[in-house]
């Protein structure tokens, strides 16, 4: 299967090239030199990847994200020269699901390419559902529902979710977290992994200050608990 890369960036040399080092990888590639006609493609075209710089004229990568967020899932690399916590933080609350900071290795970002694209389309997608307690993950439609509710979740906190859920209650580690969702290219960045276990608590537990869901097991990593806990007196109403 050949996927087919979005490329948004005013530079046209480096479109030109990395378009190049992209088709020689064996990958279809579209080409824009502004948000506007890299909106136009991704509606008109679907493809299964964007790649786009942050610095553009007119609409910039943020907002060029934002807009692709409300039509489609697909997988969004941000490349941009600004290497700041608060740029990578700002694009991951986005729903960015990897960032990239100029100078970068053209064969790096085809190697974290197909890492990304090997888990959107990795085996067990075409089940349908996986579930666990009352979070229940249709992966069709990317679609999380908890305790009957429906959660919006960004791509990456899915895929965060998931990997959770596939375990059962079973302890994963930052370590494990980073290579199913992140695909490895995240290894030495645990904090990555904190951050994106705060942002999911803020959308399904009760009291994130206080997760019952969502636990921290201490010295080993995240696992997910039955739900909400319920108080003692409720447990006891209703006994006798």
């Amino acid at each position: 299967m050949t996927h087919r890369i979005l490329l948004i960036d005013d530079d046209a040399t480096l479109l030109d090239l990395l378009a190049q080092y992209l088709q020689e990888a064996k990958f279809e590639v579209l080409s824009a030199p502004n948000g506007a006609a890299g909106l136009k493609l991704a509606y008109s075209q679907h493809p299964d990847l964007a790649l786009l710089d942050v610095m553009l004229p007119g609409m910039d990568g943020w907002e060029i994200c934002a807009r692709l967020r409300e039509m489609t899932d697909i997988p969004i690399v941000m490349v941009t020269a600004k290497a700041s916590e608060s740029d990578k933080l700002r694009g991951f609350r986005l729903g960015v699901d990897d960032y990239v900071t100029k100078p970068f290795s053209f064969a790096e970002l085809v190697a974290r390419i197909q890492a990304i694209l090997a888990r959107a389309s990795s085996p067990g997608k075409d089940t349908g559902y996986a579930v666990y307690g009352s979070i229940k993950l249709d992966l069709k439609k990317y679609e999380a529902c908890v305790d009957e509710r429906i959660v919006d979740l960004t791509p990456t906190e899915f895929r965060l979710l998931e990997a959770l859920v596939r375990r059962r209650g079973q302890v994963a580690t930052e370590k494990d977290l980073i290579e199913e969702v992140w695909g490895g290219v995240r290894q030495g960045d645990d904090s990555i992994v904190r951050r994106y276990i705060l942002t999911l608590r803020k959308k399904i537990e009760s009291d994130p200050a206080s997760p019952s869901r969502l636990v921290t097991v201490r010295g080993f990593g995240y696992r997910l608990g039955t739900g909400p806990l319920v108080p003692p007196e409720d447990k006891d109403s209703g006994s006798g």
